[in-house]
């Protein structure tokens, strides 16, 4: 299959006396994320896409949320590894598409910087990067964030130029005769002499 899916969700809720952290930035707001990282949760959903995408698990399989290496540690982390695990499954992005649910900070006004620190990120052009936000109106969700995260990912087509040359040699032959014919053209080492069999070995009984 060529192209894939990952979808990831993440959800924190609002806590006084910490930064607010989202989309890889520090927003100006009286509160944060509560989390055992720093709580972005935009960059939690998009780990988790990427990370589905290639069916690798998520992102509390490699970063459990007891483990105190990953207290307050910053959420581009988890993104490098889904990234590293994205390649290491011969995959790379195409596009992704994050949609926020919250009810302040309004996104709207900082959306292109959010969308450019994302692509950065991801190491992707800022054209592959959506990023859009919806208010819980009437669901009594005014405390918590949400984040969903969609992405579009490709395998990576193999390149002729770096096919080794096992994959295209069809014999031990072939092989020695493309060595010899660097040697004779760089080194100037004549080519070995072929004799001929006086009859064919494949007859004898």
């Amino acid at each position: 299959m060529s192209t894939r899916i990952g979808f990831g969700y993440d959800s924190h809720v609002f806590k006084p006396g910490v930064p607010l952290r989202i989309g890889g930035m520090t927003l100006d707001h009286p509160e944060g994320l509560a989390g055992h990282s720093d709580g972005d949760v935009v960059l939690h959903a998009i780990t988790d896409a990427l990370l589905g995408a290639v069916a690798a698990g998520d992102i509390g399989s490699f970063f459990p949320p007891g483990d105190p290496r990953w207290k307050n540690a910053d959420s581009a982390v988890f993104i490098s590894l889904a990234l590293e695990e994205l390649l290491h499954a011969g995959y790379h992005i195409l596009n992704v598409d994050v949609t926020m649910i919250l009810a302040a900070p309004k996104i709207a006004p900082i959306a292109p910087e959010m969308r450019e620190r994302i692509a950065d990120l991801l190491r992707i052009d800022v054209g592959k990067v959506s990023v859009k936000a919806k208010t819980p109106e009437g669901l009594n969700l005014d405390h918590v964030a949400q984040c969903h995260a969609v992405a579009l990912v490709e395998r990576i087509p193999e390149s002729e130029e770096v096919k080794s040359m096992s994959a295209v040699i069809e014999s031990q032959r072939q092989l020695e005769d493309v060595v010899e014919d660097l040697l004779s053209s760089v080194h100037g080492i004549p080519k070995k002499r072929t004799i001929a069999p006086l009859y064919d070995t494949d007859d004898i009984t």
